[in-house]
C-alpha cells in the first residue's frame, strides 16, 4: 500500500515481481526483492509507516535524558551530550528520506566508476521516492563471514588492505565517505571485491580534520604515540588540561 500510494498506481504496473517477505528489516525501514518490468532485479527499501511519530518521541526523551546529565554530572558539560542528541536528530531525520540516500549512492557510484576495489548498486530514479528507493540487486558474501570467505579463496590480508585503501580514497580523496560501514553493509564478491548497501548516512570533513586524521595515521604507524597524545589535546577531543606524558 506504501508503495503503490508513492507511485500512484498498482504494485503491478511497476514490478513484474515483488517478494512481500521482506530479505532484511530494520527499525526504520525495510527491504523487499523484486523484478522491473523490463526484467531488472532490484531491491526496494521502504520506510515504515507511521515511523516519524515515534522517532519524534523518543528523540525528545533523548533530549530530556541529555539536559539531566548535563545538569548534574561533573563531566555533563565537557560531553555535550544535548549536542550530541542534535547531532543524532539530524542523523536520523536524514536517513528517513531515501532520496537523499540515493543521491549518497549516486555520488559514491561516481567516485568509484570502474574501480577494481568495490561496486556501489546503480539506483533506478524513474522509481524513487522519499519513502521508496529501488536500486541494482547485488549478492555477495558478507564481510562478517571469514570461514565462507576462505572456502571461496578469497585472500584476507589482501581484503583488508583493499579496505584501507578504499576508506583513504573516500576520506582524503574524495572527501565524502560512507559513514556506516558495519558488517551488515559490507560484502564481497569473488575474487576479491567489495560491495557497499545502505547510503543513509555519508560524511565529509573539514580541511583541519583531515589534516588531523592524517597526521594521527603518520604517528601512529610510527609510532609516535607522544605526538597522538599532542594533537588529541591540540584538536579539543580531550581537555586542554591532560597531562601530555600519561596520555601517551
Amino acid at each position: 500500500r506504501i508503495i503503490e500510494k508513492a507511485y500512484g498506481r498498482a504494485l503491478e504496473e511497476v514490478f513484474a515481481e515483488f517478494d512481500e517477505t521482506p530479505i532484511a528489516s530494520a527499525s526504520i525501514a525495510q527491504v523487499h526483492a523484486a523484478r522491473l518490468l523490463d526484467g531488472r532485479e532490484v531491491v526496494v527499501k521502504v520506510v515504515r509507516p507511521d515511523i516519524a511519530p515515534v522517532i519524534r518521541r523518543d528523540i525528545g526523551l533523548m533530549y530530556i535524558l541529555a539536559d539531566q546529565v548535563q545538569r548534574f554530572w561533573r563531566d555533563g558539560r565537557r560531553l555535550r551530550p544535548v549536542e550530541v542528541v542534535a547531532e543524532f536528530e539530524r542523523t536520523i531525520w536524514d536517513e528517513l528520506d531515501l532520496a537523499r540516500e540515493a543521491a549518497n549512492a549516486s555520488q559514491l557510484r561516481r567516485n568509484f566508476e570502474g574501480s577494481p576495489l568495490i561496486y556501489i548498486p546503480e539506483i533506478y530514479w524513474p522509481h524513487t521516492r522519499r519513502n521508496v528507493m529501488v536500486m541494482e540487486r547485488v549478492e555477495g558474501t558478507p564481510i562478517s563471514h571469514v570461514d565462507e570467505l576462505k572456502q571461496l579463496g578469497i585472500d584476507i590480508p589482501q581484503l583488508a588492505r583493499m579496505g584501507v585503501e578504499i576508506f583513504f580514497t573516500q576520506v582524503f580523496r574524495d572527501n565524502f565517505f560512507h559513514a556506516d560501514m558495519h558488517p551488515g553493509n559490507i560484502f564481497v564478491e569473488p575474487p576479491a571485491k567489495y560491495l557497499a548497501v545502505d547510503f543513509g548516512i555519508v560524511g565529509t570533513l573539514s580541511l583541519s580534520d583531515q589534516r588531523y586524521l592524517a597526521e594521527n595515521f603518520l604517528a601512529f604507524f610510527n609510532r609516535d604515540y607522544r605526538r597522538v597524545a599532542e594533537m588529541h589535546v591540540e584538536s579539543g577531543w580531550v581537555p586542554d588540561t591532560t597531562r601530555i606524558e600519561e596520555f601517551e
